[in-house]
């Protein structure tokens, strides 16, 4: 795989917690990536419980790296990032320049520049080994628990392995046999090599074998590094908390923890050593992966290694059990501010950030416009661009003049900027300052707003954007729109860019499907109320219905939801191809969109248009049938088709017409049809 170097990662992958298929994918995905399968094996070694010799070799030849289902070195980056392994961690990798680089990660919480190392305090000349192992053993275990441990061991290599062992004698046994054997452990557990020492399980065992599927009860993992100075270890395991139940001095390069992970099944222990491995390493323990699974042997505190005393170093440190723990992980390094007291700044507040749209929206804030299609709210977002490049007035309001990002998710690239001209060119204004606008062009490239963002920040971070406009959010809205806990992951997107940047985000979003006649302003945008209520600003755009005919362009009023500042008396405007223009004549401030009628008034509004429509259709019947020179009831019904008693009704309600004997005319005043003037004269 391009730029990655496998076989460190393999170090976060456990072969005893692989099921026998992600065992295949890794080697598979060694050959494929160009990786010899000897490596495959020195990793599958480290499993000896189910390690055998050639065994590797032999499947390593059936694999076929011309097919079409094809395991890559993806598959091992997959397997290690969930072990705790992250780019950071890793081995270098050369970035390209949209990658997305990592945010700070919450769970580091240890500086490693400032990690002394705690001295270890060895036990005296007045040791009693027995009395650790007891301490040991009672923490660890209750008395009817049956106990895994190992004192004879063989040699391979010129290295020195523990056998099998015993699994068939309780705590409570053990303990009762130390107290009175007067220092001789061997004598309780079989004497031991002292160039080698001893090893204990530190999980409850059936009595029946010493594997996985023996452990009784998933109690504790152990935590082991050989790779750093003892007293570097020890701070580090201090300073996370880590829920210790016993500490042990392996009598060798590391001390082993064996840490509370009290998960109900195998499943759930996985997850929990994976979580515990992952935060280690983080914090810079440089943690032994092979040392997953929960039937493993740890050191046995009481006995001598070449020398040296393994010796019990403490018990019941850090919290007290990981549930515990992962909660003060999870929260000890939010970055959250300090609480501040009123007091301190009641006589020196800080002062407020300055208007970008004049009682509108201020700088470093949020805006969002909402309207139906058709609206013109891209061209109403580049009208604002231009004007806060040109610091000029957007529609009603003063702009202050700063750089723009418009971000064009929707529109190709001609059009865009074709786009830009038509409105400078209608609004008549010289382009003086169209240097200070910038246009990122990502129709067909646009990827959710959680991904997008850091890449915004870091192209935008020397920029001095005062507004980054975005049009529109559909195409990056990051889960369910409906969903307001994905909303308020989406919006605080926002409020990053916000932030990093020190500019306002101002973005576009539409209506939801449906009349939007008895919705707020603020509950007309499509999707969740997150929306709506996360900004800082919300203008709405609605459509107002005019009874005039042969307009330049439609009539819209724009109402607004404001955090800052007061309301503003909604603003009406045409929308005349490419910009909008307030109505300066008020006929439009007389009308009333359908969301502020009355009942009373929607009941009317509704009369008055079948009334006009069936007038419409009367009039069409009628003039349709002076063809035959007189209209009769019968001609106009069978015309509308619809029944001679229909047509009486819609003809006497109507003030036009009038009928008898079954022959229609129009009444005296009316407008005469040129049909009608060619048969008078």
């Amino acid at each position: 795989m391009e730029n990655i170097n496998l076989i460190p990662l393999l170090d976060y992958i456990d072969p005893a917690f692989c099921p026998y298929q992600e065992w295949i994918n890794v080697g598979m995905a060694l050959k494929l990536e160009g990786y010899s399968v000897s490596d495959w094996d020195a990793w599958s070694l480290r499993d000896a419980g189910r390690y055998h010799a050639g065994e590797c070799e032999t499947k390593w030849k059936t694999f076929d790296d011309s097919g079409s289902n094809l395991v890559t070195g993806a598959t091992i980056v997959d397997m290690a990032k969930h072990n705790g392994w992250t780019a950071s961690t890793g081995p270098d990798i050369a970035f390209g320049w949209d990658d997305v680089i990592q945010e700070k990660d919450e769970q580091v919480i240890i500086d490693q520049n400032w990690i002394e190392g705690k001295e270890l305090v060895s036990p005296g000349d007045n040791w009693k080994p027995e009395k650790d192992l007891i301490k040991y053993l009672s923490t660890l275990f209750d008395s009817t628990d049956y106990v895994g441990y190992v004192t004879s061991s063989w040699e391979k290599d010129g290295k020195f392995l523990p056998n099998k062992g015993n699994f068939k004698r309780t705590a409570g046994e053990l303990i009762e046999e130390l107290t009175v054997c007067d220092g001789d452990i061997g004598a309780v557990l079989g004497d031991y090599k002292p160039e080698v020492g001893a090893w204990i399980r530190f999980n409850p065992l059936d009595g029946k074998g010493v594997r996985n599927e023996n452990v009784t009860d998933f109690r504790y993992a152990l935590v082991e590094s050989d790779s750093m100075e003892l007293e570097k270890q020890n701070e580090i395991i201090r300073k996370l908390e880590l829920p210790v139940a016993c500490l042990v001095y392996s009598g060798g390069k590391s001390i082993h923890a064996i840490v509370h992970i009290d998960a109900g099944n195998y499943d759930e222990y996985r997850k929990r050593v994976d979580y515990l491995y992952a935060i280690c390493r983080k914090n810079g323990l440089d943690i032994d992966q092979q040392n997953r699974n929960p039937s493993r042997l740890s050191r046995m505190p009481g006995v001598l290694r070449n020398g040296r005393k393994q010796y019990l170093i403490d018990t019941n440190i850090g919290k007290s059990s990981f549930s515990e723990w992962r909660e003060w992980i999870e929260a000890v390094n939010d970055d959250l501010p300090d609480q501040e007291n009123l007091k301190d700044v009641w006589n020196d507040l800080p002062p407020l950030s300055p208007s970008l749209i004049e009682g509108v929206l201020r700088k470093g804030h949020k805006m969002m416009l909402a309207g139906p299609s058709k609206a013109g709210k891209s061209f109403a977002l580049i009208e604002m661009a231009i004007a806060i490049a040109e610091g000029r007035k957007w529609l009603n309001w003063y702009c202050s003049q700063g750089r723009v990002l418009y971000v064009n998710l929707e529109l190709d690239r001609p059009s865009c900027l074709h786009r830009f001209k038509d409105v400078y060119t209608a609004l008549g204004w010289p382009a003086n300052n169209i240097g200070n606008i910038d246009i990122w062009e990502l129709r067909g490239k646009s990827i959710p707003m959680d991904k997008l963002a850091p890449k915004l920040i870091r192209r935008a971070a020397k920029k001095n954007y005062t507004a980054i406009i975005i049009d529109p959010i559909y195409k990056i809205i990051t889960g369910d729109e409906n969903s307001a806990d994905q909303m308020a992951h989406f919006c605080n997107q926002f409020d990053k860019v916000c932030t990093e940047l020190n500019c306002a985000v101002i973005y576009c979003h539409h209506h939801s499907k449906g009349a939007q006649g008895a919705k707020r302003s603020m509950d007309r945008a499509s999707g969740s109320g997150v929306f709506a209520r996360d900004a800082d600003a919300l203008l709405d755009m609605i459509q107002l219905e005019t009874d005039q005919v042969g307009l330049p362009g439609t009539a819209w009023r724009i109402e607004g939801t404001l955090r800052e500042f007061k309301p503003f008396k909604p603003l009406n405007v045409w929308f005349e191809y490419p910009i909008h223009k307030l109505d300066e004549t008020g006929e439009l401030e007389k009308l009333t969109p359908d969301c502020d009628k009355v009942p009373w008034q929607k009941g009317q509004e509704t009369q008055r248009k079948r009334k006009e429509a069936k007038k419409a259709q009367l009039e069409s019947a009628y003039n349709a049938c002076l063809i035959n020179g007189t209209v009769t009831v019968s001609d106009m019904a069978e015309y509308m088709d619809t029944s001679e008693r229909s047509v009486r009704r819609y003809l006497k309600d109507d003030d036009t017409f009038e009928f008898a004997n079954g022959i229609v005319t129009k009444k005296q005043g009316g407008i005469r049809t040129d049909a009608e003037i060619v048969r008078n004269e």
